[in-house]
């Protein structure tokens, strides 16, 4: 020694010895090292009992010593190494060797490339981490294991695979996975400290002298998952669990969604053979659709149809349709899709179960944090965070955008079940009986926002003022997002015999259902009301919901016989009670049915008497009716040579409407002003007098988009299209193309009129475009 002192011990009083002798602080040692100040705090407290020998060099280079020192350094740090355990004769207990992989692995093609980069990218000093979460079912343990046999090559030094059975009643203690781990790279049983710090920091100094994929499947949460993630080197780790882990830092993430149809038939295609699905195409792509896609789902299908040769494809997808036996079906041995729902169930706390299962009672694809409040029997808050832990748990998945969630399908079929075998039936009525009651007055209270008889007023029988809409986007926006589920709640009403609710939320409904005429459960809203209306024995109020019925089998179904038989049996309800202003639109709504079935005589005669009728009226209500009666003669009128006579009758109309209607806003006249100016514009275009027809049609048009009335748009869109066609405009075609668009996305019987249109228009361009020599 050069000042004799003896350097005898272990390596941890050995180091520290002689940093204290070269005068370095640990801060010092470690820059001139490259070490970190914890792995070299580790190891002069003995956690880190033997560093790899390249650490060794560092450090005697670093402290200055001569070969002798170096050498009895690195030998004191040799016995503290972990000694190899023999590769004869078979694996033992503490091997952590990959499971097999599976030949048939389907799909994962892009997450699968990003982790082949994160692998081929790592940083030497830097050990990367990837969390494969999701929802139960997805495949992340599959995937997981296929990718770590892709990977293997980049990682020599040891692949490992330890399953932390997150999912069980008590998952895998880190200090019982560390003790895993370090069996694994070789530790002796009786060199393993007995604390989970010692072990977790003995893990990290082994693991950052190598390059190691370590595979740690199925994690219960952050708490069990970060002492086992190598601290620096190049190594790789590799997370699997049902729950997000959000609380782990630094780490990459692969989402795996559900397969898209066409993989979900290829995985059952190469579990099963080529030639079974050939067969049965279609069969095939049913099945897909009936496991929702679902790894799981579709691989227990696959191994059913695999130990049934001779059965087909047709005889599970005929079982699996009816949804009360279609987890019965999904099972295969010991494969089953109820079990991996049920290991996430039971871990749940009380609350968060009960919002679970009473949200598969909501209605629609979807369901607000406010519908499983009521359902659940939770304050909104509560209803929040138990939704948001099922979505950090797989088993709901979130709206970007908006407090909404999701089931995926055979989910919302397990929840359904546990309803019934947890809650039970009278439970279950209370939570939909709650829920009904409190959607119909929320949306009667959001629908008066466009009630022209409440115009300016606040609607003053919301059941909760302080979370209501406020004004008409708000209204439009909640009526839109709830509606499935205040249509389910109307439905549940006119069941149990509320007709008064149904009815008076019907007739809120009357004049947003103007703005939104594309929607077709108009007949199923006012077929109940007028049905309410009947079984309440008010024949004025069934005459008004018989029209509105007639209105919506026109307009929202185009479905005329069906309107005229409506609109027929409000007519004589009308006039049973004398009431002069439903006779009016009854008459109006038959005319418009018998328009469409080409009565055309008969149509002109039922509109001229329903005008009659609303002249005779002294109310506001009766100036709408006459208008809307004069504006569809008018249009009967030009179908059928007589444009100059429609013309003088919109005319007619659009001074009714710059005169005003007492006791009814500027907004609303400017709507049946615009539908008097489209008609106008039509008019004059059926004139041939195109440049006149175009300013009209370009104002009606703008006042439709500015009400938000999609259907009147629309058509109104393809109206400016073909006069700017005629007029040989350059917006005539971009026009076309956006009204053919939105009249197919409505739904509309006009956008085969728009689709012709277009075609014209391109033949008459292909012509001239030849005449002329251009391309």
């Amino acid at each position: 020694m050069r000042d004799g002192t003896p350097l005898a011990g272990d390596f941890a009083q050995q180091l520290r010895n002689l940093r204290l002798r070269s005068g370095l602080s640990q801060e010092a040692l470690s820059h001139g090292a490259g070490v970190s100040v914890r792995a070299l705090a580790d190891m002069e407290r003995g956690r880190t009992r033997g560093p790899q020998r390249r650490t060794v060099q560092a450090l005697a280079d670093a402290l200055g010593l001569d070969d002798d020192e170096a050498a009895r350094l690195e030998s004191s740090a040799a016995r503290g190494r972990p000694r190899p355990r023999t590769a004869a004769g078979p694996a033992g207990p503490g091997t952590l060797t990959l499971p097999r992989d599976i030949q048939d692995f389907t799909a994962r093609g892009p997450a699968l490339a990003r982790l082949l980069d994160l692998a081929r990218d790592t940083d030497p000093a830097r050990p990367a981490v990837t969390v494969i979460a999701g929802q139960p079912g997805l495949g992340k343990t599959a995937f997981a294991v296929h990718a770590a046999h892709r990977l293997a090559p980049h990682f020599p030094d040891g692949q490992f695979a330890l399953d932390l059975h997150g999912m069980d009643p008590e998952p895998t203690s880190p200090r019982d996975a560390l003790a895993r781990l370090l069996g694994a790279v070789g530790v002796a049983d009786a060199a393993i400290p007995a604390g989970t710090d010692d072990r977790a920091g003995l893990w990290r100094s082994l693991a950052g002298e190598r390059r190691l994929l370590v595979l740690l499947d199925n994690a219960a949460d952050e708490s069990q998952v970060a002492p086992l993630l190598p601290g620096t080197g190049p190594s790789l780790a590799l997370v699997t669990s049902r729950h997000t882990l959000a609380g782990l830092e630094s780490v990459h993430r692969t989402d795996l969604a559900l397969l898209r149809r066409e993989e979900a038939v290829e995985l059952l295609t190469r579990i099963i053979g080529a030639d079974r699905v050939a067969a049965e195409a279609q069969a095939a792509r049913d099945l897909a659709d009936l496991c929702g896609h679902l790894p799981l789902a579709v691989r227990i299908a696959g191994q059913r149809l695999l130990s049934r040769p001779h059965e087909r494809l047709g005889k599970l997808v005929a079982r699996l349709a009816a949804e009360g036996r279609r987890l019965d079906g999904l099972q295969a041995g010991s494969l089953r899709v109820r079990a991996a729902f049920a290991l996430s169930y039971r871990q749940l706390p009380p609350e968060s179960k009960r919002l679970l299962r009473r949200a598969a009672l909501a209605a629609g694809a979807d369901f607000s944090a406010e519908t499983a409040a009521l359902l659940a029997g939770l304050s909104y808050d509560e209803a929040v965070a138990c939704a948001e832990e099922l979505t950090d748990a797989g088993l709901l998945q979130s709206d970007a955008a908006a407090e909404r969630y999701r089931f995926h399908d055979l989910l919302r079929l397990y929840a359904a079940e546990q309803v019934d075998a947890e809650d039970g039936p009278e439970a279950r009525d209370a939570a939909l009986d709650r829920t009904a009651s409190w959607m119909l007055r929320r949306a009667t209270a959001a629908a008066l926002h466009f009630d022209v008889d409440h115009e300016g007023t606040v609607p003053q029988d919301d059941p909760d003022p302080d979370t209501a809409p406020a004004g008409r986007d708000e209204a439009r926006a909640w009526l839109e997002a709830e509606r499935a589920q205040w249509l389910a709640a109307l439905r549940r009403a006119h069941g149990t015999g509320l007709h008064r609710q149904v009815l008076d939320t019907a007739e809120a409904m009357h004049w947003f259902s103007d703005l939104n005429q594309h929607w077709e459960q108009w007949v199923e809203v006012f077929q109940r009301s007028a049905d309410s209306a009947r079984l309440l024995g008010s024949r004025r109020e069934e005459a008004v919901h018989l029209n509105y019925l007639a209105w919506a089998y026109n307009l929202c179904v185009h479905d005329p016989r069906a309107a005229l038989s409506r609109a027929d049996a409000a007519l004589e309800a009308a006039r049973e009670c004398e009431d002069g202003l439903q006779e009016g639109w009854a008459l109006g709504y038959g005319a418009g049915a018998l328009h469409r079935l080409g009565r055309m005589e008969e149509a002109e005669a039922r509109l001229r008497e329903g005008a009659h009728r609303f002249a005779s009226q002294e109310s506001p209500q009766g100036r709408l009716g006459e208008l809307t009666i004069l504006n569809t003669l008018g249009a009967l009128l030009r179908q059928t040579g007589r444009a100059a006579e429609a013309l003088d009758i919109h005319r007619r109309c659009e001074r009714i409407c710059r005169a005003g209607v007492p006791g009814r806003t500027t907004e609303l006249i400017r709507v049946y002003h615009a539908v008097a100016r489209q008609q106008i514009g039509n008019d004059l275009a059926a004139l041939k007098r195109w440049h006149e027809a175009e300013e009209p049609l370009r104002q009606a048009l703008a006042a439709f988009e500015a009400a938000h009335m999609a259907s009147w748009t629309e058509g109104a869109r393809l109206d400016l299209g073909q006069v700017l066609a005629a007029l040989g405009h350059l917006e005539a075609r971009e026009t076309l193309l956006v009204a053919r668009d939105g009249l197919a996305a409505l739904r509309s019987p006009r956008r085969a009129e728009a689709a012709t249109a277009l075609a014209a228009l391109d033949e008459t361009a292909a012509g001239t475009a030849g005449r002329t020599g251009t391309a």
